[in-house]
């Protein structure tokens, strides 16, 4: 990020604008809406910026700016549209603190303006850092069609009762509150009764909530997907946009928890096979102890969190404590790792059925029907099986499972750093160990990449690709 997006205040200070053509006339008609005081430099002036010093709008000199004249202004705009002329106006006002920008020059401005959606004091700023133009106003676009013209409106009568708010604590039932209010009642009552109606209808919306008492919160089973942002399910990205609480597990991506709500506490539960984890029964605690004192809570998980995500542990500790829970199911590793390489987990006339299966659990991998697995054209989808290929290849082949089955481990399936290491059974150990995965990975046992996948991986290990 090169531009740090911020709103700064304007209230009563000095704008300054130096130019009276179009570009010139683009900046003010924006600059206008500000509460702001605008002075304006231009030897001619366009008709229009006449007419607005006439009726007090705006202040304006007609002729060069000068020196002294950016004195105390917050903003100044080069709109001259001319070079030389841009670069002079700007050294003068840079000389007197203030923050330039010169008119489709990106390189020599100190500040861009986005593209905005106004609907005050609600306003949406869009900016690219002069990448795509045509992107931010495709985007004002697309939001000027989705926020009611009302928004303003219930926003500023919003602003002067949240003393009266105040009254509901902090958290999830304040939010609630001004949720029903802002996206239910309000709207309600301004196509019904007309904006002198909302004040007493947030009166009695007040009294609702408050009459509610404290209430237990409740748990969000939510599953993250396999790492990449896009494969997360819309009632998950809206579970991590409300949640007062985020519990999240080691596999979990950094970019999914850059979308959680940026009040949201978020907690390390730090569960990592083969090595130091916090122990479930901790996991339990710290989700219903959360809970019970009113927060919702999301309990964020790799994958889908009914694969091999010690889900029922969970839902019978928060049913225990009483507390309501529901599961938002995610995109689960063993799909996103066999689109990764262009195959499905099932073929017309090669398995009419997938095992999935986890190489955390070694007592369950003892007792497993190796036999079965090892007739020709079984799949499986082995999770966290690295550091079990060896044992896993050793079953298979005991059980009769040809040498030459077709083995695929995929490493951060779905992201950015995937990679793609294809072997066969009978190599699987000693590839694996060349290649050095350290990240998550699955395999896919009796699958190989289609040759278009192989061969347009950045990543795929050449040297053991057989």
């Amino acid at each position: 990020m090169k531009h740090f997006p911020i709103f700064l205040a304007v209230e009563g200070r000095r704008i300054v604008v130096s130019g009276g053509g179009d570009a010139a006339l683009a900046k003010l008609r924006l600059l206008l809406k500000t509460e702001g005081r605008i002075a304006v430099f231009a030897a001619s002036p366009a008709p229009e910026i006449v007419d607005w010093a006439k009726t007090g709008r705006l202040s304006l000199t007609t002729r060069p700016l000068q020196r002294g004249d950016a004195i105390c202004a917050a903003l100044f705009y080069g709109a001259n549209e001319d070079a030389t002329e841009d670069a002079r106006t700007a050294a003068i006002a840079r000389a007197t603190g203030a923050l330039v920008n010169i008119v489709d020059n990106l390189g020599d401005s100190d500040f861009i303006t986005p593209a905005i959606v106004d609907r005050d004091p609600v306003v949406v700023a869009i900016g690219t850092e002069g990448a795509a133009p045509v992107l931010a106003r495709a985007i004002k676009a697309d939001l000027e069609g989705r926020l009611s013209p009302v928004l303003g409106t219930l926003a500023r009568i919003g602003k002067t009762f949240r003393h009266k708010a105040d009254a509901l604590p902090m958290g999830a039932k304040r939010r609630d509150f001004w949720s029903a209010f802002y996206f239910k009642t309000g709207p309600q009552v301004v196509e019904t009764a007309g904006s002198a109606g909302i004040i007493p209808a947030l009166d009695a919306l007040l009294d609702h909530h408050l009459a509610k008492g404290d209430q237990i919160g409740r748990v969000d089973l939510v599953g993250a997907g396999p790492g990449d942002p896009e494969l997360l399910t819309m009632k998950a990205r809206k579970a991590l946009d409300t949640a007062d609480v985020v519990i999240y597990d080691r596999l979990v991506a950094p970019e999914i928890l850059e979308l959680a709500r940026r009040e949201a506490t978020l907690l390390d539960a730090g569960k990592e096979g083969f090595g130091p984890s916090a122990s479930q029964t901790d996991i339990n605690a710290m989700i219903v102890e959360h809970a019970a004192n009113g927060a919702y809570v999301v309990r964020l998980k790799a994958g889908d969190p009914t694969v091999f995500g010690r889900l029922d542990e969970e839902i019978e500790a928060i049913e225990a404590a009483g507390i309501a829970w529901r599961i938002i199911p995610g995109i689960t590793a063993a799909s996103a790792a066999v689109a990764g390489i262009g195959q499905s987990l099932t073929k017309r006339q090669r398995n009419a059925s997938v095992r999935f299966l986890t190489g955390h659990d070694m007592k369950g991998f003892a007792e497993h029907d190796w036999r079965t697995l090892a007739r020709e054209g079984e799949v499986a989808a082995i999770y966290m099986g690295k550091r079990s290929a060896r044992f896993i290849q050793g079953r298979l082949m005991m059980h009769g499972a040809g040498p030459a089955t077709p083995v695929t481990v995929i490493e951060n399936a779905s992201r950015p750093d995937q990679r793609v290491v294809s072997t066969t059974l009978s190599t699987l150990s000693a590839d694996l160990d060349e290649a050095n995965l350290s990240g998550p990975a699955l395999m896919l046992y009796g699958l190989a990449p289609r040759a278009a996948m192989l061969a347009a991986s950045e990543f795929q290990t050449q040297d053991i690709a057989l």
